[in-house]
């Protein structure tokens, strides 16, 4: 497959912009968090692979309504009502990864891609060799849980209620309350600072955030309140790997419940990271991805 950008034309008549970087006959189709994130977490995953003594052509692509990508005026109701839903979501990766031409091949999901890794194994699954679902739990009432704990962890009680006053009275733009959000990130998003994902001015899909999630990561207003997913984990029939952060916003123990309702899996965790933790510590987050990869490609991949 030809590296370098190229735009595909989606059979709505959208535009979506692709990457592929890497070499070799395995091919990883990298999807992106949020929602209305970007694929800039991807962009070195290639090189990061091969430093791991693995080659890998890696396709990363900005969804609809995300930096590259084409933005649809999502002030309009039938507009919004038909692509800002899970289903919208889900099939375009599909589409995606046949007009690009790839099958048989391994699909990796950060946070809100984790969420659509997890609901394209089970409806997609027989494209898949396997499958890295990156720091995304599988009901969102386990996700609320541990972001109001991670909260305890760094605010005295008078902090989290002020920001839960914020949050009532939707006074999201007040300079402390999004103070606070930002060391919340430090602490459990990014890490490793100064974070080289941050821009002089926010690029993210604000529509397609707003529609899904809320204001922030420590916030769930939007759709995803309502998503959970476990009674269909024991589908998700090829190699699975699970990757959390150390110190990420997913909780752990979800982690682990998901690691014994899927089939075939394996739980790992990159330690002095957060949320996005192939940019935190990329060496470890990396080895355990190549390490799956080259274990199912022996075929001696087993799941613990």
């Amino acid at each position: 497959m030809r590296t370098g950008s190229k735009i595909i034309t989606l059979d709505n008549g959208y535009h979506l912009w692709t990457s592929t970087q890497g070499e070799g006959d395995i091919h990883l189709l990298a999807l992106h968090g949020g929602p209305g994130g970007n694929h800039e977490y991807w962009e070195d995953a290639a090189d990061q692979l091969k430093k791991q003594g693995l080659n890998v052509q890696v396709t990363m692509y900005d969804q609809l309504g995300s930096l590259y990508s084409d933005q649809p005026d999502y002030d309009d109701p039938e507009i919004a009502a038909k692509y800002l839903t899970y289903e919208y979501f889900l099939d375009e990766v599909d589409e995606v990864r046949d007009k690009l031409g790839l099958d048989n091949c391994y699909l990796i999901g950060q946070s809100w891609g984790g969420l659509l890794a997890q609901e394209y194994a089970v409806k997609y699954g027989q494209h898949l060799k396997g499958t890295i679902i990156s720091s995304m739990v599988d009901d969102t009432d386990d996700y609320i849980a541990s972001i109001n704990r991670r909260r305890q962890e760094i605010f005295p009680q008078t902090e989290i209620d002020f920001m839960r006053e914020c949050e009532e009275n939707n006074d999201y733009d007040n300079k402390r309350y999004q103070e606070d959000v930002q060391i919340l990130n430090i602490n459990f998003l990014d890490r490793r600072q100064p974070c080289k994902l941050y821009h002089i001015k926010r690029i993210g899909g604000l529509p397609v955030y707003h529609a899904f999630q809320g204001d922030n990561e420590f916030v769930v207003t939007g759709k995803l309140k309502d998503w959970h997913f476990r009674k269909y984990l024991k589908e998700i029939k090829m190699p699975t790997l699970l990757t959390f952060g150390e110190e990420d916003t997913m909780p752990l123990e979800t982690a682990r419940i998901m690691q014994k309702e899927i089939p075939n899996s394996r739980l790992v965790t990159t330690p002095n990271a957060g949320h996005h933790h192939m940019v935190d510590n990329p060496d470890v987050y990396y080895k355990h991805v190549a390490d799956f990869i080259r274990e199912v490609e022996a075929g001696t991949f087993k799941g613990e």
